[in-house]
């Protein structure tokens, strides 16, 4: 019996998508090993997450009052003394700026093997963490020798953790020892990268280097409007300064996981199907049949976009 726990991160305010795939991947672990399933919110309203937090499978949601936004030092002592109340034998958090910054600090304090960016999990014969390698190029899996070990995992490999739960939520007081504490949280200001941020879109329209030339892109365009969809882009169309860096999809770009994802012209290369492959729904337009992007497609349409495309728009439009 191997009890798991996850650690919930927020910003501003708002629990952030990954605290749900967390609880997802958590629990697949849990089940996996006959284990329970504890949930930890640390500062902020920790009420109210944890109100959010109870979903299916959820055995305990553990809420730490100790202020308003993520603090290293607070976090690094609550999760080590959370996780040895628990006695947990696999910690789970974001691979996020967040979890990278106190990961390192818990996994030295607790003497536990550190395994990031996992994209998923494997316990057949013991634990195993499989990991991207060369730019997503290939895998490689990490056979973990230990009983006790903390990851990291990809933000959208897992789908959120959704529906009502039954968890007991209890508040938990951890023993802080200040002095440990060397930094101090006075604000929040977020560092603005464009006009929109892709990765809260729900519905994407994705532009690739099919669309042959920038004045081309208004037919992309019009299509999102018609849909009510944000335009996003592989690699290619940025580089060429078609559209701006906040748009790129891909391992050099952002990470997004609409419930519809549309790519059109786009060939389907690694790096970019690495930033969109956890798309609920993937829709390709391509007039190569053998575009790896059909390898990982829902639906498709094999044909020339510049026909396809504003037959949609019209479609749509009406």
């Amino acid at each position: 019996m191997s009890d798991v726990l996850v650690v919930a991160e927020h910003r501003r305010g708002e629990l952030r998508d990954v605290s749900y795939e967390l609880l997802t991947a958590g629990k697949e672990l849990a089940d996996a090993t006959d284990g329970e399933l504890h949930a930890a919110v640390i500062s902020g309203p920790v009420e109210e997450y944890a109100d959010k937090l109870d979903r299916p499978g959820v055995d305990q949601i553990h809420a730490v009052e100790n202020g308003e936004e993520f603090n290293h030092g607070i976090y690094t002592q609550v999760a080590a003394q959370l996780a040895n109340a628990v006695d947990a034998q696999y910690i789970l958090a974001g691979n996020t700026v967040n979890g990278l910054d106190f990961a390192p600090a818990l996994a030295e304090r607790l003497g536990l093997p550190l395994v990031t960016d996992a994209v998923d999990i494997e316990t057949d014969d013991g634990l195993s963490v499989v990991r991207e390698l060369y730019g997503g190029k290939t895998e490689g899996t990490v056979d973990i020798d230990s009983e006790r070990a903390l990851l990291t995992i990809r933000p959208g490999e897992w789908p959120e953790a959704d529906g009502t739960g039954d968890a007991a939520i209890e508040p938990f007081e951890a023993d802080i020892d200040e002095s440990a504490v060397r930094s101090t949280v006075t604000g929040f200001e977020e560092v603005r990268t464009g006009d929109v941020d892709i990765s809260d879109a729900d519905v994407l329209v994705s532009v690739g280097r099919g669309i042959e030339d920038e004045e081309n892109i208004e037919l992309i365009e019009e299509l999102a409007d018609a849909i009510g969809a944000t335009v996003s882009a592989s690699r290619p169309i940025v580089d060429n300064g078609w559209l701006p860096p906040d748009r790129q999809v891909g391992q050099s770009g952002k990470k997004v996981s609409p419930d519809i994802y549309i790519a059109i012209g786009i060939s389907g290369a690694v790096q970019h199907v690495a930033g969109m492959k956890g798309s609920e729904t993937i829709i390709a337009i391509n007039d190569d049949p053998s575009a790896p992007i059909y390898d990982i497609a829902d639906y498709g349409i094999v044909d020339d976009l510049f026909d396809v495309v504003p037959a949609l728009t019209e479609q749509f439009g009406e």
